[in-house]
């Protein structure tokens, strides 16, 4: 399979298909780009495909904020408007409008 276009993007706050997360998307890779170790740590009947994008996301759980690393097909929409709590927000994005984060101008390097 060739190189697909993401489905998501950078600022766009989603959920986790199965896990009861949500985030804001802070850099995307076009295909699997994490250890072995990480790999194999998921469950062989939920382990999703690496030939897909993989989304690096400030997230947050009922425990707290966090970062993830997750596959396209894991992730829906969120389309509440509310926003994400993670302390790390604003290193990365100046500001929430309409639902989507808003990147620094110097985070487009």
């Amino acid at each position: 399979m060739g190189f697909r276009t993401a489905r998501f993007e950078i600022g766009q706050i989603v959920r986790h298909r199965v896990y009861p997360f949500r985030g804001v998307i802070y850099d995307v890779d076009p295909t699997f780009a994490n250890s072995d170790e990480w790999w194999d740590s998921i469950p062989e009947e939920i382990r999703p495909r690496k030939d897909q994008p993989f989304y690096h996301l400030l997230a947050e759980n009922a425990q707290g904020p966090y970062e993830a690393y997750v596959s396209e097909q894991n992730l829906i929409p969120d389309d509440s408007g509310e926003p994400v709590d993670h302390p790390a927000i604003g290193e990365y994005f100046e500001d929430l409008e309409d639902g989507h984060y808003v990147a620094h101008p110097r985070a487009n390097n």
